[in-house]
């Protein structure tokens, strides 16, 4: 027998196109919501099909396998509202309805797939909830397997927001298809030309809003350049909600990836496996970022998406 739940008890799930998160959290009134579970599973949704507008077989069955694990692990918790939430590799797949239908019939979850407006939003409340942004406007970015999403905002006023479909694996498709070695030089020119010119609009608002506080980055990649900061990989319940990353740190990080093939990135202390190669990729996107706005500070944030539904579901 289960012991009755006395506050409400909310499940959130995140489903990006490289990691799924689970977040399950209790309501207790009057103070900070309780943290039950906070977990996320690589499925790599976007793997061998994102640029090609579809979910190949392999991902689509980890995307089933892991959402009956969540549906798992919701229940164990007796969490009696479920939020579940997908991004960029099912906006954009033919076979992105399937999935839902599926997910639906096999676990009883409602998956909204939602727009790339919504989620830029959605990250933007969630990074207030990690952190204190003040008066001064920053640069908020999100760097997902599938889109890539960029804020500029401060503590109270979203000023403008897009979702760019350049996420990494789309990027690894691009510019870097065989990533067991290191990543030519061309390939590095050619996705920053590539940059300039998809960023455009960004360049356009950063024009129209600087000058900007810094950048603060959130999400997987800039998890992992936190962890190769402190040289181990840590735990989703481990990381504080935010940390300060120095730019010198930061340009250390990419020059070496830009010198290492597939396995001596795996052999950094602090690389999360997944990410070894589409960390290259998307660390072109930070640099590229800095040097064209002229950015000098980098907070990360542990929070984004999943955090910012529950902001918004707890009326925060």
């Amino acid at each position: 027998m289960h012991a009755p739940v006395l506050h409400r008890r909310l499940a959130l799930i995140d489903m990006g196109t490289n990691t799924f998160h689970l977040l399950i959290v209790e309501d207790r009134p009057g103070q900070p919501p309780h943290v039950l579970v906070r977990t996320k599973v690589g499925v790599r949704l976007g793997e061998g099909g994102i640029s090609r507008g579809e979910i190949a077989p392999a991902p689509y069955a980890r995307a089933l396998q892991t959402m009956r694990g969540f549906k798992e692990e919701i229940e164990l918790h007796q969490a009696t509202e479920v939020r579940a939430t997908a991004t960029s590799a099912m906006r954009v797949s033919r076979n992105g309805p399937d999935l839902v239908r599926d997910i639906l019939e096999g676990t009883g979850i409602q998956v909204e797939v939602i727009p790339g407006e919504r989620e830029a939003e959605l990250i933007a409340k969630g990074i207030r909830q990690a952190v204190a942004l003040g008066p001064d406007k920053s640069l908020l970015m999100d760097i997902g397997g599938g889109s890539v999403e960029f804020i500029i905002a401060n503590e109270s006023t979203i000023f403008w927001k897009q979702s760019f479909e350049i996420g990494a694996q789309r990027l690894l498709d691009k510019f870097f298809p065989d990533p067991a070695g290191v990543l030519p030089r061309a390939s590095l020119h050619a996705e920053l030309e590539y940059l300039a010119e998809t960023l455009a609009p960004l360049t356009a608002a950063v024009a129209a809003h600087s000058p900007l506080a810094g950048l603060v980055g959130s999400s997987g990649s800039f998890d992992t350049l936190a962890d190769l900061t402190v040289g181990r990989v840590r735990r989703e319940a481990e990381l504080p909600p935010s940390t300060w990353l120095s730019v010198s740190d930061f340009e250390h990080h990419f020059a070496q990836l830009l010198t290492l093939n597939h396995d001596e990135r795996v052999a950094l202390p602090g690389m999360f496996p997944m990410r070894a190669d589409m960390l290259v990729v998307a660390s072109i996107i930070v640099e590229y970022v800095l040097k064209t706005y002229g950015l000098t500070r980098i907070t990360t944030s542990a929070y984004a998406l999943k955090e910012g539904l529950l902001a918004e579901l707890l009326g925060q």
